[in-house]
């Protein structure tokens, strides 16, 4: 890595729901010259960021237009209903979209779950973001269908969650402009894919950074086998004292 590159920070965007708090924490330890830098998007402006540049790479939620872009999935999210405490779904563990057909279906514009078509009753106006529409849920005009994280993000102590078994999920990935990969890239997809400092790839960042080989590994010595075997005399057989 050159001097420019060391003095260069590691810009990473996340949505909502994203927590790369994890990663975060193992690039300061194995990288700290090269600050990383968190960049809050929305799940909507995520995409465009990383096409034009302005971050390293993303922590996004997939959708079906990843023209410019690479991405590796890592991890699909349950999607669950957020419902008022005393609404009839939170009696249940699970639901299934069937038993929302009488709910009037909130649809955020920054909604991520691709619906082909929306379950239940629609509502006469889209809320413009999920923080709106889960204000709305407290209010008691209808119930609002998410992924599990970002319930969690907008938790309130008058609402509750339950499962979905049955619709669509959000899958969150790894995403930096098509081209050629940059050595910080690759250094941080080989924390969210779990490399240690010591796999393949970290020897070969070793060399890369101090023009020098990774020291191999001593060979350990197999124990000699033969000062076990009995001396013989001829033909095989054991010497008899005199």
């Amino acid at each position: 890595m050159t001097g420019a590159d060391q003095a260069s920070a590691f810009r990473l965007a996340y949505v909502p729901g994203a927590t790369p708090a994890k990663w975060v924490r193992i690039w300061g330890e194995r990288n700290p010259e090269v600050p990383l830098e968190l960049v809050a998007v929305t799940a909507a402006e995520a995409a465009g960021v990383v096409r034009e540049g302005g971050v390293d790479a993303a922590l996004l939620r997939l959708s079906d237009d990843r023209e410019g872009l690479h991405a590796i999935p890592l991890y699909t999210e349950a999607t669950v209903v957020v419902v008022p405490k005393e609404h009839l779904v939170s009696a249940a563990d699970e639901v299934s979209i069937a038993d929302l057909a009488d709910e009037l279906v909130l649809h955020p514009l920054d909604d991520s779950l691709g619906w082909e078509q929306l379950p239940g009753k629609p509502a006469l106006e889209r809320p413009e973001t999920t923080g709106d529409a889960i204000e709305l849920v407290a209010a008691g005009v209808g119930v609002l269908m998410v992924p599990q994280s970002l319930a969690r993000l907008h938790h309130r102590r008058d609402l509750t969650y339950r499962p979905v078994v049955d619709a669509p999920q959000s899958r969150v990935a790894l995403s930096w402009p098509e081209g050629e990969t940059s050595d910080l890239v690759e250094q941080f997809i080989g924390i969210v894919r779990g490399r240690t400092v010591n796999s393949t790839r970290g020897q070969q960042e070793t060399q890369a950074k101090t023009g020098k080989a990774a020291p191999a590994k001593k060979k350990q010595r197999e124990p000699d086998r033969r000062r076990n075997v009995p001396k013989s005399g001829g033909r095989g057989k054991p010497r008899r004292r005199r």
